[in-house]
């Protein structure tokens, strides 16, 4: 694959048996950790350009930046459901099995973007002492707000046979996101990067399987971890939380950034009007520096 700004060297860890996921390590082993959650249907593709400029810097401290593809996206397998349970709890138990294997037991910084948040916080309830900074990027670690409407796009994949059934068939949800998840259009072979993990109906089963697990009430497998998480997201409102927001985006939009800086009162804001849900890609020039910044500022 043709994978543009990524020149990394992936690892490749079995959290269950015959089924490995693929992750970066990057940096000094001696580095402050950043651990990097991605969403769906993105994967480590999309924090590309903050790896490199945490843990390569032309100059001033380097990071260790610890990044995976949840099982099913990205460079790790893509078993199909005899093999591996497409729920959060799973997503959180691959975190704890990487991080125990890299022997990662002091602080981290943790870093989310769309299902990371989900997936993080997830694992953070049982990590909360680890985690000393927050990066948190266009994402839900709560209920869905009252406020705020499914998005058709979304219940399609979520509750329809057919709508699972043109993502499955026609990569839908990944090509669509490459093209509706930003303001900025994407240079054609960096959208390709973000859908080429995604080159067949056996290769896109996590997309489909991430919305099917959307929890939206206590009858979903997903909701009571989802429930927790959010009631508890204020215990971290003592820490160092940097908010980074692309309000174009349909799905994550002002109403998360809203449960965030609710539960969250001290955290720094940066939200932007001309961005999309892959804040990222459109404002990483603005971004990742300032990122750089926000650690520096709030050392370990």
């Amino acid at each position: 694959m043709n994978l543009p700004g990524y020149p990394f060297t992936p690892h490749r860890l079995e959290v269950r048996p015959g089924v490995s996921m693929s992750y970066l390590d990057e940096g000094p082993r001696d580095g402050d950790v950043v651990v990097m959650l991605h969403g769906n249907p993105s994967w480590s593709y999309y924090w590309r350009t903050l790896v490199s400029g945490l843990s390569r810097p032309a100059s001033g401290k380097a990071y260790r930046c610890i990044v995976p593809d949840h099982v099913g996206m990205g460079l790790s397998d893509k078993p199909d459901d005899d093999h591996y349970d497409y729920t959060l709890q799973w997503r959180v138990d691959d975190v704890a099995k990487l991080l125990n294997h890299l022997g990662i037991t002091g602080p981290v910084t943790l870093a989310v973007h769309d299902w990371g948040g989900m997936v993080g916080f997830g694992w953070a309830l049982t990590h909360a002492a680890q985690v000393k900074r927050l990066v948190i990027t266009n994402t839900a670690a709560f209920p869905m707000p009252q406020a705020k409407k499914m998005p058709w796009q979304i219940a399609l994949g979520r509750d329809s046979r057919f709508g699972a059934f043109i993502i499955r068939a026609f990569n839908a949800f990944s090509s669509g996101a490459s093209w509706l998840g930003v303001e900025r259009r994407m240079p054609a072979d960096v959208r390709r990067a973000y859908v080429s993990p995604y080159n067949s109906w056996k290769n896109r089963i996590s997309t489909v399987r991430f919305m099917q697990d959307i929890p939206l009430g206590p009858q979903d497998r997903a909701w009571a971890l989802l429930d927790e998480a959010g009631r508890r997201l204020h215990d971290f409102a003592d820490r160092p939380a940097f908010l980074a927001w692309g309000l174009k985006d349909f799905v994550f939009d002002h109403h998360f950034l809203a449960g965030f800086r609710a539960a969250l009162p001290q955290a720094e804001v940066h939200a932007y009007e001309d961005a999309g849900h892959y804040v990222l890609e459109d404002k990483h020039e603005l971004l990742v520096p300032l990122i750089r910044d926000f650690l520096q500022r709030h050392p370990l």
